[in-house]
């Protein structure tokens, strides 16, 4: 049976030497890369494709580009998002332009979302996020999907190159609206190399994998055109706080979002699986397991920029000298002044939204 990797799903990844392997990934070297982020340092960052073409591009000072959507459903985002947009900013920095699409035809047809209710979301709410969450506004060119004429039809083309035993390969399974929402974000994925044949990167979650792959395959079909295959860089997901699946909105007790009030974000952290033993006296005696901590991964992904800080926590909870409830205690304070700093670079944002720049069609 064809090994697939579920785009919809909600299953938390258990060993992800396996999935590079299985899906002939190339493991993430973070020495490749100057300056390598946090996440890229701490191993969230683990796994890619072509990933040399675009440090090669870094390198030499040479065009590319980092593209990633936004689905503007509903008035918060999963906290994992942040993985995502700390990895445009990286590119960014270094040289990339970047592009952001605004999934308005992907949130009509798969969550009832209209057009002008997707447009108002993006413009009051989600843009802003991720432009406090790091993106440069000034190194991003945005675009609706639903006015983007040239990847629509780019998906029609690539659609006759793609049969339906080869899409059920790649998904699992295939009805309509999973074959349009994945050609049309072919479509995205390629659209900045219209204007300049160029590499391009898209930073996502393994689930993302299967959109990346149709790509690839479309690419090499299409030789004439030129396209430069698509490079990818993969993120472990934020797990829920019961350590369970990966962070998602079905399970609302163990998902943080962005913005969510500090009161709930405090009882959800109280409640988090830690690695704590189950008496007081055992954990100083024998000291805790941090690697079985969702607070300690959610500082680790998220919350402690200073790499120092965050050995002094493994260290002293493996030593037994931090107990889990003060730990939860910090960590509530470290997500209170976060949430707070987010809010308010979130109003801040909203004053450039009518500046930036769209793509006019």
């Amino acid at each position: 049976m064809a090994k697939t990797i579920d785009v919809y799903g909600s299953e938390l990844v258990e060993d992800y030497a396996k999935t590079i392997n299985d899906f002939g990934l190339e493991e993430f070297d973070p020495s490749m890369f100057p300056e390598p982020n946090r996440i890229m340092r701490r191993g969230a960052v683990f796994a890619g494709r072509d990933l040399k073409r675009i440090a090669d591009c870094i390198k030499n000072k040479k065009p590319f580009y980092v593209l990633s959507g936004i689905m503007p459903t509903g008035d918060r985002i999963h906290f994992g998002s942040k993985l995502v947009v700390e990895q445009i900013a990286y590119f960014q920095k270094h040289g990339a332009q970047a592009y952001i699409l605004i999934a308005d035809l992907e949130a009509m047809a798969s969550r009832g979302v209209t057009l002008e209710q997707a447009k108002k979301r993006a413009y009051d709410f989600h843009i802003p996020a991720y432009i406090a969450l790091g993106l440069d506004p000034k190194k991003t060119i945005f675009y609706f999907q639903s006015e983007n004429k040239d990847v629509v039809h780019m998906a029609y083309e690539f659609a006759k190159k793609i049969t339906l035993s080869e899409f059920k390969s790649i998904y699992g399974s295939a009805d309509p609206g999973r074959i349009m929402s994945a050609v049309t974000q072919v479509g995205d994925m390629l659209y900045p190399q219209l204007e300049e044949r160029m590499p391009g990167i898209i930073p996502v979650g393994i689930d993302q994998d299967p959109h990346i792959r149709l790509a690839r395959d479309v690419i090499r079909r299409m030789k004439q055109k030129k396209f430069f295959p698509i490079s990818s860089i993969y993120h472990k997901f934020t797990p829920s706080l019961d350590g369970s699946i990966k962070m998602s909105k079905s399970k609302p007790e163990s998902c943080i979002e962005l913005p969510e009030d500090v009161n709930a974000v405090t009882r959800k952290l109280k409640r988090a699986l830690t690695g704590g033993r189950d008496t007081v006296e055992e954990q100083k005696k024998l000291g805790g397991i941090p690697e079985k901590c969702m607070i300690f991964e959610f500082y680790k992904q998220h919350m402690l920029e200073n790499d120092a800080d965050l050995d002094k926590i493994y260290n002293d909870c493996k030593k037994g000298t931090l107990l889990c409830g003060q730990d939860k205690q910090d960590a509530c304070e470290h997500m209170a002044k976060f949430m707070q700093d987010f809010v308010n670079k979130v109003e801040q944002a909203k004053k450039i939204v009518p500046k930036l720049n769209f793509v006019k069609f």
